[in-house]
């Protein structure tokens, strides 16, 4: 048995689902008709103690994609995979959801060990579990070894920041929410400081603890994309700076945005370099996963302890991650880049025809004095409403220019 910790209590997260699915196309709206969350057994030596849950939505190709995802302390895989909107995208998208499970045994709180260096580490504990659940999704599920994501929320985004910095050769992004920076706490005590009222670090200082997890790793680096509550009182507002310092810094790219968006529910939107890392802020939101129930495209998940109705935050990580069947941002080399991107082509352009209001709310544009901006190329779109309809063509990750 492996020691368990009472720490985080407070630190509350969200359970989450396994999820194996592959891109389809974009109409394919049918939800699942057998398809269940499954318990897996035998996926490895799993030295963190931790169980594995699987979802593999009917209809799922040959070289599919798959999401990690990591719920946060009280809660469990099949909460978060209820909750958080995971599964409508999976059946919409055809991608897979791989759910690890933290067990009371390990954390009296449930909660994933991000603050104990023997399961932070590449090749150790947890940190090594989780990847065995990826080797084995892989290796049964057919799944595309390029294409895996992970999200979490709580302790269990400081997980998801655990495996971009250990395990950069496994993940082409991830999604870390309501989280904290890798490495902030290395044990009980330094955690709670780390939480609040947070850690302050130089970019270089955070850059170099990511850098050292994986020494001598010059390979693609993970995109990162952060979202945080503008009133969280569990984890400081200021764990959302200090991630986007160490991640910009690991990815080369400068600490000041490249542009900026306003979404709905209060949300603000920084793109920093050409789509490396992003930050949501979620004004007036506290402790959770922001969730936006409905029956829209742009709509996911339930309100539950811990998942708070703003914004579907699974929706743009989605999109983020390419899982809509659109072009598939790469991962981001090591090597210092500009803060000034220029666009980088994609395989096949996307073109997208709607409302002004409509590109804002996806993230292919921003508003700024009541006029609809490109992101990315920032060309002038017209009003923001509902009555002015643009097309857009994505040439690059994050960039869009009009006409198609």
């Amino acid at each position: 048995m492996r020691r368990s910790s009472s720490l985080l209590t407070r630190l509350a997260g969200a359970a989450a689902g396994v999820v194996l699915a592959a891109a389809a196309a974009l109409t394919v709206a049918l939800p699942a008709q057998a398809a269940t969350l499954t318990q897996v057994t035998g996926f490895g030596s799993n030295p963190g103690n931790l169980a594995m849950y699987a979802y593999r939505p009917d209809g799922l190709p040959a070289n599919a994609p798959a999401v990690v995802l990591l719920h946060g302390c009280t809660q469990n895989a099949s909460g978060y995979f209820a909750n958080s909107g995971w599964q409508k995208y999976a059946d919409l998208w055809k991608f897979a959801l791989i759910v690890p499970q933290q067990s009371s045994a390990n954390n009296s709180s449930s909660c994933f060990n991000w603050f104990q260096s023997g399961d932070t580490a590449r090749g150790q504990g947890e940190a090594l579990s989780i990847k065995q659940m990826v080797d084995y999704a892989k290796s049964n599920y057919s799944i595309n070894a390029g294409r895996v994501y992970v999200s979490g929320l709580s302790a269990g985004a400081a997980m998801t920041a655990v495996m971009l910095a250990t395990y950069p050769d496994v993940f082409a992004a991830g999604s870390v929410i309501a989280g904290l920076p890798y490495r902030c706490a290395t044990d009980t005590t330094s955690a709670y400081s780390c939480m609040n009222p947070g850690v302050d670090k130089t970019p270089a200082q955070w850059g170099d603890l990511v850098r050292n997890a994986y020494s001598g790793y010059a390979g693609l680096r993970p995109r990162v994309v952060i979202w945080h509550g503008t009133s969280d009182t569990t984890v400081a507002p200021m764990n959302a700076v200090e991630s986007r310092d160490q991640w910009t810094n690991v990815l080369g790219v400068s600490q000041t945005p490249t542009s900026t968006a306003s979404l709905p529910a209060g949300t603000s939107l920084e793109v920093y370099g050409n789509d490396q890392v992003r930050l949501y802020r979620v004004s007036g939101m506290g402790h959770g996963t922001p969730v936006d129930p409905g029956s829209a495209t742009d709509q996911c998940g339930a309100t539950a302890a811990y998942f708070l109705d703003t914004i579907c935050s699974t929706y743009r990580d989605a999109l983020f991650f390419g899982l809509d069947g659109g072009a598939t941002p790469s991962p981001s080399p090591t090597a210092t880049a500009s803060p000034s991107p220029s666009p980088s082509p994609t395989a096949s352009p996307v073109c997208v025809t709607a409302s002004n209001y409509a590109h804002v709310s996806a993230g292919r544009a921003y508003q700024s004095g009541g006029y609809a901006y490109a992101l990315g190329s920032n060309q002038k779109m017209g009003l923001y409403n509902t009555f002015y309809t643009t097309t857009l063509k994505q040439t690059g990750p994050s960039y869009w220019v009009i006409g198609c």
